[in-house]
């Protein structure tokens, strides 16, 4: 029996068997969960419940985190099928591909701030504060960040500062909803070759760097991230909200690389 079993868990974010989500979501299985998905339109929407099938969930629920009403929607339809969650496992981050192109400031402009604030840091808050009512005590929020929200990281852009506004989410919707019995934290992942992630220019580069210098000497695997998650929405950590948990082989602890070490 598995540290997850009896517990209900919605998975957002997954687009294929390389995204982190999906890590997450076999994870959470393999402890016992049970699983839900949404997609965010329809020509995902048979790429979901193929994967989501193997993970042997059955509720597939549409969802465009930009809309709050798609958001309440989504919440009274899982609520035919669930009466409490558990877990909730938000994996949703956008911006527009010529913010993620080029310096930083030739690059960023109001409107693309905009959506990559609502999109990878509100819809976090939007998520939590629609679906309060279901959480249950004892669940946990989980959200996916990067190590470009407290560093300067070459072609990360506007994503940065999105993420550092979810990571301040995450401490805000600890304290808030701490005292119902839920908790909410985060992994920032190492850098994985996903689809999101390969619109981001110097990928390749990054993850040679990474696996090069930090302290594990390789790349962390969805696998990884899917693990530490796991542990993150059980009753295991039951003492721990409000944290980001580095899931990066070490790299962020590495002011320099040594060259020659280890």
């Amino acid at each position: 029996m598995g540290f997850m079993t009896g517990k209900r868990a919605l998975v957002t974010g997954v687009a294929s068997d390389r995204s982190i989500a999906y890590g997450i979501a076999e994870a959470l299985r393999r402890e016992g969960a049970e699983l839900a998905f949404t997609y965010q339109n329809e020509r995902l929407a048979d790429r979901v419940r193929e994967l989501g099938s193997e993970l042997g969930a059955s509720i597939f629920l549409p969802l465009d985190v930009s809309h709050d009403d798609e958001i309440v929607a989504m919440y009274a339809a899982l609520g035919a099928h669930w009466p409490q969650l558990d877990v909730l496992v938000h994996s949703i981050a956008f911006a527009p591909r010529e913010q993620l192109a080029g310096s930083y400031l030739d690059s960023v402009t109001r409107e693309g701030f905009r959506v990559a604030h609502d999109v990878s840091s509100y819809s976090f808050t939007a998520l939590a504060k629609h679906g309060r009512a279901m959480f249950a005590p004892g669940g946990a929020l989980l959200t996916l960040s990067y190590l470009g929200a407290v560093r300067a990281i070459p072609s990360y852009n506007v994503m940065g500062p999105a993420k550092a506004s979810l990571e301040a989410n995450v401490r805000f919707l600890a304290a808030e909803l701490g005292p119902a019995g839920v908790r909410v934290n985060g992994i920032s992942a190492g850098p994985i070759k996903t689809l999101a992630a390969a619109g981001i220019g110097g990928l390749r580069q990054m993850l040679q760097h990474v696996a090069t210098v930090s302290p594990i000497r390789r790349n962390v695997t969805t696998a990884d991230v899917g693990n530490a998650a796991a542990f993150l929405c059980s009753d295991l950590a039951a003492g721990v909200t409000g944290e980001i948990l580095y899931v990066d082989g070490g790299y962020h602890h590495i002011g320099m690389s040594l060259g020659g070490a280890g």
